[in-house]
């Protein structure tokens, strides 16, 4: 042991503790040893210094050896205790060791040997001690904690969990507007749109070429502003979960065709191309007609809108016998890279300042990726900025009820 230790000597016999204090030298022990000959000496010095090891009587002169060691329990000194005894104190020492003390030595066995080793038993047996204790309490602070940090977290759960039922509410009522307002608003604009044909048929009567040129513009903008109102009813009536898909087996090769000569006077009128390539050996597909056909509007369309120059071109492909491909391309304006992720979200569009150039409600990729999802497909999107994009649509050729 090269550690100095602090120990202290407890016995009223004078001999006895020179026997120790001689056979801790012979041992070879480096101590700092202090010595007190009765309990109230003993717990005063233990209040004023720390020690390593304690060495105690039994029979002392104000109280016995137990009661000195409860005394040092309960001002909070945690030492180890070796207890000295006479002859035939076995049972003494038995029960002063089931009070908290390391061990016991009976002082006719008193020698350099056992008291060095019975000494460095009691410190190794102590710092294991002290060592759990000490992971113990850390043990427990960390449970604590835990235990603290999950009440927080369940806290916070249930909150997350009420902000989101009224979310959900909000949202549910907030998609009921929208139906109601967008069905509501359909009934006086097909009605304005019916008029204003009657009214460019003439038969009621000629118009002149000015009348004839704002009953048009009536009829362009009523139609603009009805695909906008059923955009807004199909996007709602999708996010409040009661759209649906009306499977049948149809031509897509057909579908694709007369979507692209319907939408053909946009193209011309714009001066730009617009091309199909249809690579299908088996064009059947089940899957629901009139929801694809709104895909192929809106990606054609917004190819359309979105390119000044060039062409747009529309191509599907078969990837294996259970799965086709639909891309749709163009030489128009692009897309930032750090606007891709983005371009899906409802009422988005790369440019949202109130004088952007491209009108719009911003719902058409919304709706498209909404429906590809509810197909079981799925869309991706390639593009460079100021040389155009490339919406692929991947959906299974046999949609299942």
């Amino acid at each position: 042991m090269e550690k100095k230790l602090k120990i202290l000597l407890v016995d009223d016999d004078l001999v006895d503790r020179m026997a120790v204090r001689r056979s801790l030298k012979k041992a070879g022990v480096q101590m700092d040893l202090s010595e007190a000959e009765d309990c109230t000496r003993a717990i005063a010095i233990l209040k004023e210094k720390n020690f390593d090891c304690v060495f105690l009587d039994y029979h002392l002169p104000d109280h016995d050896g137990l009661d000195l060691l409860k005394d040092i329990q309960a001002i909070g000194v945690k030492v180890p205790l070796i207890v000295l005894t006479g002859q035939g104190d076995e049972r003494i020492a038995v029960e002063m060791m089931k009070a908290g003390a390391c061990d016991y030595l009976s002082k006719s066995r008193v020698s350099p040997e056992t008291l060095f080793q019975i000494l460095q038993n009691a410190l190794r047996i102590h710092k294991a001690e002290m060592e759990a204790q000490l992971a113990n309490q850390r043990l427990r602070e960390t449970n604590e904690l835990l235990i603290s940090q999950n009440q927080e977290l369940e806290q916070q759960r249930q909150q997350i969990e009420l902000q989101n039922e009224k979310l959900k509410e909000v949202s549910q009522l907030k998609s009921d507007f929208l139906a109601i307002m967008s069905h509501e608003l359909r009934t006086p604009m097909n009605a304005i749109m019916g008029f204003s044909q009657m009214l460019m048929l003439q038969r009621h009567g000629s118009l002149t070429a000015k009348q004839k040129q704002m009953v048009e513009r009536i009829f362009n903008n009523g139609q603009n502003l009805l695909t906008l109102l059923n955009e807004v009813l199909d996007f709602s009536k999708i996010e409040s979960g009661s759209f649906q898909l009306y499977l049948e087996q149809f031509d897509l090769a057909a579908l694709i065709t007369v979507t692209s000569e319907e939408l053909g006077s946009l193209a011309v009128g714009k001066n730009l191309t617009l091309q199909t390539e249809l690579q299908l050996k088996n064009p059947l597909v089940v899957n629901d007609r009139a929801s694809l056909r709104r895909i192929l509007v809106n990606l054609i369309s917004n190819a359309i809108k979105f390119t000044d120059s060039g062409g747009v071109w529309v191509e599907a492909t078969e990837i294996s016998p259970e799965l086709v491909a639909i891309s749709v391309k163009d030489t128009g304006i692009g897309i930032p890279e750090q606007d891709l992720e983005n371009i899906f979200e409802a009422f988005r569009q790369v440019d949202q300042s109130i004088t952007r150039r491209y009108s719009g409600t911003g719902l058409g990729l919304a709706i498209t990726d909404s429906l590809v999802k509810m197909m079981k497909g799925k869309i991706e999107v390639e593009s460079e900025l100021g040389k155009g994009s490339t919406f692929r649509v991947e959906l299974p050729r046999r949609l299942e009820r």
